[in-house]
This record gives structure tokens, sequence and C-alpha cells, in this order.
């Protein structure tokens, strides 16, 4: 059965396509990154997989469910989990805080349990708080679990979005951009990351403008531009192909910042 899969995904905001008649497949148990210029649609390409956009037209499938038109709650409780470019965290709140938000969306309480502090609430509430402690450990931010969100690094929040995400149980995640605004020692450690993700069994898909990464990492790669796709394959097909080239250098020969 095809884990994820894309027929003639596209969305049209106004006269703008941002999305052009995509086909793809996301392999299970692989790296699979999404690559193009700046205004490429790859942000838009996944809003429309996770639900916060729906398609003008085409379809997406997940695990053989068409979920085109899911809304972004049930998308995520089937599975699919992603994070921002922009680190979407609660501030003033500390690490292990915003990670118990994720697991929420596996709890069944409601506003009565909570105001009665019922069996299954205080259950669930437990249930929250070890698995933060668990993902915490996985993404090596366990020493951080009481501090402030303002308070920790920038590549400590890129972390923390992941544990997120990672909290709410899913079979896939997507990263936007994960390794933007950290230098080139923590770029490393997050690559790191999303073998470690993958090897647990959770398939990884990523946007990412580092090339050096994303050729050491990928298994499968897209490369979009002005919306549509131009190409796929293994990292050294894409390094080679002149289409891709074209598209980042301007028709230059060399492949040397792909």
């Amino acid at each position: 059965m095809t884990f994820i899969k894309l027929e003639g995904l596209t969305k049209r905001f106004g006269g703008l396509t941002a999305v052009d008649e995509v086909d793809f497949e996301i392999e299970q148990g692989k790296i699979t990154a999404i690559i193009g210029p700046n205004g490429a649609g790859k942000s838009t390409f996944f809003n429309l997989i996770s639900g916060f956009h729906q398609p003008t037209s085409g379809s997406i499938t997940f695990e053989g469910k068409d979920i085109t038109k899911t809304p972004p709650h049930i998308v995520a409780r089937l599975g699919i989990a992603r994070t921002f470019q922009t680190t979407h965290l609660f501030d003033t709140s500390s690490v292990i805080d915003n990670i118990i938000v994720g697991y929420r969306l596996r709890t069944k309480s409601k506003l009565f349990d909570a105001i009665l502090r019922t069996k299954r609430e205080k259950r669930e509430e437990k249930e929250a708080f070890e698995r933060a402690i668990e993902v915490l450990d996985f993404v090596g931010l366990a020493n951080l679990a009481d501090s402030p969100v303002s308070t920790i690094s920038q590549e400590s929040k890129k972390r923390v979005a992941i544990a997120l995400a990672l909290a709410t149980g899913p079979k896939v995640i997507f990263l936007d951009e994960p390794a933007a605004g950290i230098n080139p020692g923590e770029t490393e450690g997050l690559a790191e990351l999303m073998k470690k993700i993958v090897d647990s069994g959770i398939t990884v898909c990523t946007i990412e403008h580092k090339m050096q990464m994303i050729m050491g990492l990928a298994d499968n790669i897209m490369v979009l531009n002005h919306g549509a796709k131009i190409a796929q394959g293994t990292p050294e097909e894409i390094q080679n192909n002149p289409t891709v080239i074209e598209a980042y250098l301007g028709g230059e020969s060399s492949a040397e910042v792909i």
C-alpha cells in the first residue's frame, strides 16, 4: 500500500498558482526532501498535505485513505505531524508544558473532567507528562524541561518544535526548514536527529535550503519551481539534473551549490 500519494495537486490563490499539478509519492521509512528556490511553493505544499489549505484540485491519500479535504486536527490524529518555518511555541511557558500540549491530541478528557479532576483526567495528565519527558529525552532536551521557552537557544527551540510534533504520536513528520537560522555544527546535530526519528519508525519529509545537509541526508528529493515539480530522484540524480541546475543557477553548468 502506498504511504502518501499526491495526484494532480494544485493550489491557486486568485491568479497565483502556488502548487501546480504535482504528482508525487512519499515512501514510508525514508527521508524525503522538498527543495526549490524561494517562492517555489514548498510551504504551501506542506500546508496542503497537513490540511491547513484545501487544494483547488487534485487528491491526497494517506495509507490508502483520501484526506484531500480533511481538516488539520483530523489529519494530525491520523498520524501526520508538522513543524513550521517559525517555531510556534508558547514562549512564557516551560519547555515541558509546550510538549504536553502536543500529547493532548491523543487524550479524551473534556472540560467536565478538568473541573472535577476525574480519574480519566488524572490518568491522562500523568500520561501526557510521561510522554513529554520521553520525547524531550529523545531530542536531547531533558535537561531543559522546566526552562521557559523564551530563555533557550534557537537550536533548542527547533528541537522543542520537533518534540512537540513527536508528542502527537505521528507516523510521518513534516519539517519546514528545521535548520534555518542555526550554525553548521547545530545543523549536523539536527540531521542526526532526523536519522534517529526515521530509525524509530517515523517517516520524515523536510523542506530545507541547506543543500549540503540534504544531499547527505535524503533518500529521495523532489524539486519544485514556480509551484511545479521539475525533478525528483536521488541526491546524485538531482545534483546532475540540468533542469534543476537551470532553476537554481540560471543555466550555469556547475551544481556545486546544489
